[in-house]
């Protein structure tokens, strides 16, 4: 299995951006999802997460600018961020099962 993501890019603060995260396999929506970013220095923490029935989880650091989905017909997630801001610049990674992680996706927030 493989994940694929794409979606980042250099913002202005206040802008939005569209992460996607795309699996090569078949059983894509038995499968609980993750986001995850990771800013220079700092510890990799948990974005957001999906679990296969579609409940989702936030940090409190995103919660009402950041909405996570899936779409399981297209094997692929998605992390919608608004309102965004400088410190929000990371690279994203997409975690699938707990196991598997996406190479990465950065983002950066100008001031």
């Amino acid at each position: 299995v493989q994940l694929q993501a794409s979606g980042g890019g250099l913002v202005q603060a206040g802008g939005s951006l569209r992460l996607s995260c795309t699996a090569s396999t078949n059983i894509f929506k038995y499968i609980n999802m993750a986001w995850f970013r990771q800013a220079p220095g700092k510890e990799r923490e948990r974005v957001a997460s999906i679990t296969t029935s579609g409940s989702t989880n936030y940090a409190d650091s995103v919660k009402g600018r950041f909405t996570i989905s899936r779409d399981n017909a297209q094997n692929t997630m998605y992390l919608q961020m608004n309102s965004l801001k400088p410190e929000d610049t990371a690279v994203y990674y997409c975690l699938l099962d707990n196991k598997l992680w996406g190479q990465g996706t950065k983002v950066t927030v100008s001031s």
